[in-house]
């Protein structure tokens, strides 16, 4: 029997992820401290937040069409005529007046104050696909780094099994019990597992990168998954349910329903334009007035003080318009079909969205019951093959060939399990129940 050096026992990619978890935990943050960092920071969602209280203001606009309005006028003039006499004539006007105003009949009024109402829910709506966005985005990233650092990790345990691969090689190859063909097998390996230990170690500092602009923070360290790994299952397990849902709850389809709305309360205010107007006012002033003759001799000519009060209605009725109305109304029924079409089309995509993350969510779920009996097989696979290595039926290529597929296995099961959680998050913002409190619940499935 050839005498052969059997490999060192090589870390598993996933027990040493948990060690060097375990090294940095001080400092590796939360899934929820960093979306509650988020909030704060990032600019798309800021920024539809700040549209949002604008339209609140726009709303608030629109109720004083309803209400009288009072305003307080004042002026003062100074005149001076000069005659062909030595003497000129002055005078001095001071004018003080209330003025107020109120809409008796409007038929715009009442339309255009609901469609300002319902312009501040569509700007709600609007927050709410923002700050659903924000968590898928900010989960996808924080899931992607800790992909990354899987990887990496992997990368380099691959590397140190093939290292110590070649160095059995080498050995063995030395005192004559193996060909020079093992030992170059084992270099070609080492030098790709060289390369891919680089691109693995870009990978995650790309990854991390785009993880610190979302809470503008340098070097964010996320959490793993707690082990045992527990992943939480669906409320439901019908997808129909999710569908239903969707057509109930998503901004997206309450958006559509307000801008069919709208359309039709903008026909309404087009309607209005051939009806008559009706506004009530009144006027309260006061006048002083004070003439002087200038020259050699000044001398007083007379002053004076007058009040007046009014009060009144104005009735506009429009006879003709330049077809302006007409074809304004027209503009305005046409767009209403569009609208109408446009909130057809939102809960058709909102369905096929809810079905499409659904899907995918199971077969998440199914590809981690299938890597995990994978990774079971696997590491079966290379005992049986590290030992036949030992007996001389193996070659060294066999073994390598069996450890990176128990590397890559168990890369693989890592990223499906975070796949699964982010998915789950995207199956809720697809069917519009994505909330804050379901950062808490992914955050909950992180190593404390």
């Amino acid at each position: 029997m050839p005498f052969v050096t059997a490999p060192r026992l090589i870390l598993q990619p996933l027990a040493l992820a948990a060690s060097l978890l375990l090294a940095g935990v001080a400092q590796a943050q939360s899934l929820q401290e960093l979306y509650d960092a988020a909030r704060g920071y990032d600019a798309t969602y800021l920024a539809t937040r700040n549209s949002a209280d604008a339209a609140a203001a726009r709303a608030a606009q629109a109720e004083a069409l309803i209400r009288p309005s009072l305003y307080l006028s004042g002026s003062g003039t100074v005149a001076q005529t000069d005659p062909p006499s030595s003497a000129s004539f002055n005078t001095r006007t001071l004018t003080a007046g209330l003025q107020g105003k109120y809409s008796v009949y409007n038929a715009s009024n009442i339309p255009t104050i609901d469609k300002a109402r319902r312009a501040y829910a569509v700007a709600q709506a609007d927050l709410d696909l923002a700050e659903q966005d924000l968590i898928v985005r900010l989960a996808t990233a924080y899931f992607d780094v800790l992909a990354a650092k899987d990887a990496l990790t992997t990368s380099r345990a691959n590397k140190t099994g093939i290292a110590e691969q070649l160095a059995s090689a080498k050995r063995n190859f030395e005192v004559g019990t193996a060909t020079i063909t093992d030992t170059r097998e084992a270099q070609a390996r080492y030098d790709l597992a060289v390369a891919q230990e680089l691109a693995a170690d870009n990978d995650l500092r790309v990854k991390r990168v785009t993880l610190d602009q979302f809470v503008g923070r340098v070097g964010v360290e996320p959490k793993g998954l707690a082990v045992p790994v527990a992943l939480p299952a669906l409320p439901s397990e019908n997808v129909d349910t999710w569908v239903a849902t969707a057509d109930d709850q998503h901004p997206g389809v309450r958006k559509a329903r307000l801008g069919l709305e709208m359309a039709q309360l903008d026909t309404q205010i087009a309607r209005a334009g051939e009806k008559p107007t009706l506004d009530a006012s009144a006027t309260l002033g006061g006048q002083n007035q004070h003439n002087s003759l200038g020259g050699l001799a000044a001398a007083q000519a007379g002053a004076g003080t007058s009040k007046n009060a009014s009060i009144g209605l104005t009735l506009s009725y429009p006879l003709y318009t330049g077809g302006a109305t007409q074809n304004r109304i027209k503009e305005t029924l046409v767009l209403e079909e569009r609208a109408r079409n446009d909130f057809d089309f939102a809960r058709r995509k909102v369905a096929e969205d809810t079905r499409r993350a659904f899907f995918g969510v199971q077969s998440l779920k199914a590809q981690v019951g299938a890597y995990e009996a994978a990774e079971s097989s696997t590491k079966l696979a290379l005992e049986a093959t590290q030992l036949g290595y030992k007996v001389g039926v193996r070659v060294n290529l066999d073994v390598l060939n069996a450890q990176t597929q128990l590397y890559t296995t168990q890369r693989d099961l890592a990223k499906a399990r975070y796949d699964v959680v982010v998915n789950s998050l995207r199956l809720r913002q697809a069917s519009g129940q994505l909330r804050p409190e379901d950062v808490a619940a992914a955050n909950a499935l992180l190593a404390r």
